[in-house]
């Protein structure tokens, strides 16, 4: 029945990456509907509602964890899309969430459940998927808005630039992102600091310090947004810096300690 569910959420993440697609080769002002990309998530989570059933909690393994991280994505981008026109983003995203849920259903790794469940822990792991998710969405609002930059320079405009919302748009929207990520990213980490012991632990240091960095990095950001008026290339590639220190710090010591060392 679970094997069922995946391949339905799987299937309806396929369906509406497809929709979006066909809008792709075929340009118009109408937004797209993601209606069944919410059927995608609302599948997904139910998925991983009856793992948790099954395994008497959530499991903390490399594919469980990136399962749950890129349904926190896809449940940002709908709900920021009921707004804003950002649902072209799903063209990415949609593929990506069925490839990550179609590996956790398909590899079982051994079950790594925390033997402490805290009203602390439960702060911590949510703010910092909800980080981690809302600062994916912006570093892929970034790539598009550089190869915007880059098609702007095209004549006539191709294909792509009238798929996207304007430079003005995405760029403002870009950092609205930034800013809630920043925001999310610091209470994170504050009740890490606050509330667990052993934030620096072997087990913890690689992922503590390259939060740390990203943070910094994207406080930098806004800093320099504000003060200095970054914008264009520049603030694209610091915001990927900034992501790909957080994307290490969040899956590499995953990556390294479950799919290489256990080897």
């Amino acid at each position: 029945m679970i094997k069922i569910i995946a391949l339905s959420s799987i299937f309806a993440y396929a369906l509406n990456t497809f929709i979006l697609a066909r809008q792709f080769k075929q340009p118009s002002m109408q937004r797209t509907p993601l209606l069944f990309g919410w059927l995608a998530v609302a599948l997904h989570t139910l998925y991983i509602s009856l793992l948790c059933v099954k395994n008497n909690g959530f499991s903390f393994s490399l594919s469980s964890v990136a399962s749950l991280n890129v349904l926190g994505v896809a449940l940002v981008l709908l709900l920021i899309a009921l707004t804003k026109p950002v649902e072209k983003l799903g063209l990415l995203l949609f593929p990506l969430a069925a490839i990550l849920l179609g590996l956790d259903a398909s590899f079982h790794l051994t079950p790594r459940l925390l033997s402490v469940h805290t009203g602390a822990m439960a702060v911590h792991i949510t703010t910092s998927i909800l980080a981690f998710s809302l600062l994916t969405v912006a570093a892929m609002q970034a790539i598009l808005l550089l190869l915007q930059h880059k098609q702007l320079k095209t004549h006539p405009p191709s294909r792509f630039i009238l798929f996207l919302p304007s430079l003005q748009t995405m760029e403002t929207f870009l950092f609205q992102m930034i800013t809630a990520g920043v925001l999310l990213l610091s209470l994170s980490l504050g009740t890490g600091f606050l509330f667990l012991q052993d934030l620096f632990a072997q087990h913890l240091v690689h992922k503590t310090v390259l939060s740390l960095l990203a943070w910094v990095i994207f406080c930098a950001i806004l800093i320099g947004r504000k003060g200095y008026g970054w914008r264009g290339r520049v603030a694209v590639n610091w915001i990927l810096a900034g992501f790909m220190l957080l994307f290490l710090g969040y899956f590499g010591s995953k990556f390294v300690l479950e799919l290489i060392l256990s080897h």
